[in-house]
């Protein structure tokens, strides 16, 4: 973890604890800048490892980052300053940091960038060419965040997400391209009441992570839920199951994707008459309202894309493990899906604005696997483990 001067520094024992309950073993090196923010003392407490601030005749560069048998897997400048990048891009090696940055280059580690500045200093045309010119080198550049005129340092998550992803999950979805329906949808009934349903997006987002981990291009439509979708996937905003089905129909006449995943709750029913103004409730005592069926995305897939390997999802509730199973496959088989996932959200812990999701997966042949109650992240590596194999045909 290569610290520059950056008040964004005061993130770095927070973000390394992140990445060690995750298994890494992390080393810092600090410019003499980033001393004025944050201590060296903070950095050795929080990684339990000393701290480079200095290069010696020990040649602590070439350790750390030369071809040496104790070379780290992966360098992470976070946060870079547009003074570092500017001279990682030109070779300039005038403080640990960047000495060790140049190092890394020769003996090919990773290196992954996470900017953080002032707006107006990000915007400038030679650090922005500096930051393509280092992305045509190979480097990954995560965020930043550009609010309150300021380039702002990416979100942890994001960070760790990409620095997991560059170092431990297999690459099993590159190259594909994945499109993911997530989160609910509103039918509204007048401009401020509306119909909908308990989803977060969580499942639907928490594929999308899988998939990206793993090297897939990734597009989310997304309805109005409570997760955040990754900085890395191509989101598109929706309300209406209406503007779902002709988000995906678009995606889908304008791209190929190898894999649809439909996890996202659209609502079945819509108003049959919609208001235009609020209805006053002193006057209108009863306000009675028929609801029509919305139209059904998931069977519009495969007449779109025949080749997309199609992920359907199905929520019950209060059904028994072999009625669910039942329900589940004949969804499979009026949408043409390849494999549908269900579960039942009356469970405990089961689907709707919950961490953790227990699934029943059913294919054409009605074989069907279990995935027990677990974090919506972990039945997603295993959903996609699944899928990967059918699509290898193993």
């Amino acid at each position: 973890m290569c610290i520059t001067g950056s008040v964004a520094a005061i993130r770095c024992p927070d973000l390394a604890r992140d990445l060690m309950r995750l298994g890494a073993e992390v080393y810092s090196v600090m410019s003499h800048s980033a001393h004025a923010i944050l201590h060296p003392y903070m950095m050795e407490w929080a990684t339990g490892n000393p701290v480079l601030t200095r290069i010696t005749g020990k040649t602590e560069h070439v350790t750390l980052a030369g071809e040496s048998s104790d070379k780290v897997d992966l360098i992470l400048v976070v946060p870079a300053t547009a003074n570092t990048i500017g001279k990682i891009a030109c070779a300039i090696d005038d403080t640990p940091v960047t000495t060790v940055v140049t190092t890394a280059f020769g003996s090919r580690i990773p290196i992954v960038i996470v900017p953080a500045m002032h707006e107006s200093m990000y915007m400038h045309p030679i650090v922005l060419e500096n930051i393509e010119k280092l992305r045509r080198l190979g480097v990954e550049f995560v965020g930043p965040r550009i609010d309150e005129g300021k380039a702002k340092i990416a979100e942890s998550e994001d960070i760790v997400r990409t620095v997991v992803r560059r170092l431990g999950a297999e690459q099993d979805l590159q190259g594909r391209r994945v499109l993911v329906t997530a989160g609910p949808t509103l039918e509204y009934i007048d401009p401020v009441r509306i119909i909908t349903n308990k989803s977060s997006g969580k499942m639907g987002v928490a594929i999308a992570e899988e998939a990206l981990s793993r090297g897939a291009q990734v597009t989310i439509v997304y309805g109005p839920g409570s997760a955040k979708p990754p900085a890395d996937a191509r989101v598109v905003n929706v309300e209406t199951t209406q503007e779902m089905h002709d988000a995906v129909v678009k995606e889908l006449e304008e791209d190929n994707y190898d894999i649809m995943f439909a996890t996202a709750a659209a609502a079945d029913w819509a108003p049959e008459r919609q208001f235009d103004y609020k209805v006053p409730t002193h006057s209108t005592p009863e306000l009675p309202v028929t609801l029509k069926p919305t139209p059904k995305i998931i069977e519009a897939v495969k007449r779109m894309s025949p080749k997309t390997f199609l992920v359907a999802f199905r929520a019950e509730h209060g059904l028994s493990d072999e009625a669910l199973v039942e329900s589940a496959y004949k969804r499979l088989k009026a949408s043409n899906a390849d494999l549908i996932a269900a579960n039942d959200v009356g469970r405990r812990g089961v689907g709707f604005r919950t961490d953790t999701n227990e699934l029943f997966i059913v294919d054409a042949k009605k074989k069907v696997i279990h995935v027990p109650l677990n974090s919506k992240r972990e039945v997603a590596k295993k959903l996609i483990d699944i899928i990967v194999k059918k699509i290898k045909g193993v």
